[in-house]
């Protein structure tokens, strides 16, 4: 990405995948030199967040089966973290288990309580190859954790149980966006 230019603004702005879409729950594959320029993506990544009020977005949810998120997400002392990880690895996942609102572009305007842990830390790559570690803890731990299922093929929704589950389910049937499956 270019230094100085506002994230996401030379981005094009992609259609969501929507909860059922088999892309959303198979895992993505990791990223290749054969895979082209990855800033363009990064940007489309970022304008779609954007356009949408997101704090995260994997590229599965527009269609594109590769291992990268971006995030612009506030942790819970409100200081904001932006950026992007190409072929992130979960190294950490520890502390507290908080079950705690989470929300998905891909499951829009539905919500429901779902188990994370408190500290988590990604590391992966830049779209240069830099090296990469992020950190974050709650709120922004939910994020990094939320994302990275998008790339092992699992929806928040696939973390619940029992009757949190099923409303959930309901909810995702009846909403006007689900073509079912």
């Amino acid at each position: 990405m270019q230094r100085g230019t506002i994230p996401g603004s030379s981005g094009s702005v992609r259609p969501l995948r929507r909860y059922g879409d088999a892309v959303l729950h198979a895992a993505a594959r990791d990223v290749t030199g054969d895979d082209g320029p990855l800033a363009p993506l990064v940007e489309d990544l970022l304008a779609t967040m954007y356009a949408h009020e997101g704090v995260g977005l994997a590229a599965p949810q527009i269609g594109v089966p590769l291992r990268l998120f971006v995030f612009d997400c506030p942790d819970d002392e409100e200081r904001r973290h932006r950026g992007h990880v190409v072929n992130p690895r979960l190294v950490e996942a520890d502390g507290v288990t908080v079950r705690g609102p989470e929300g998905c572009l891909s499951l829009p305007g539905l919500e429901a309580g779902t188990p994370r842990h408190d500290h988590t830390v990604i590391e992966g790559t830049d779209v240069d190859g830099a090296p990469v570690r992020v950190e974050g803890t709650g709120f922004f731990a939910r994020c990094l954790q939320h994302e990275f299922d998008h790339l092992e093929g699992t929806v928040y929704a696939d973390r619940l149980t029992g009757l949190r589950r099923r409303r959930l389910l309901r909810a995702v049937r009846r909403a006007g966006w689900y073509g079912g499956g």
